[in-house]
């Protein structure tokens, strides 16, 4: 399993630039982002095949 924290907090400081969520892991993946402080930065985008892509959008607080 993935260690989803990880990843996000990876994504947040830019050691990673996007992060993609399979349909099958989403449900093990949401109960961590949704524990995420900053989780209304991190935008996804889902592709047709279930696939889920997400970035970290900064605000210009944190530029």
């Amino acid at each position: 399993m993935k260690d989803y924290l990880k990843l996000l907090n990876e994504l947040k400081q830019g050691t990673i630039d996007n992060l993609e969520i399979e349909a099958s892991e989403f449900q093990s993946f949401q109960a961590v982002f949704m524990d995420f402080p900053e989780r209304k930065q991190v935008i996804g985008i889902a592709d047709r095949e279930g696939k889920i892509t997400y970035h970290f959008e900064k605000n210009e607080s944190d530029q």
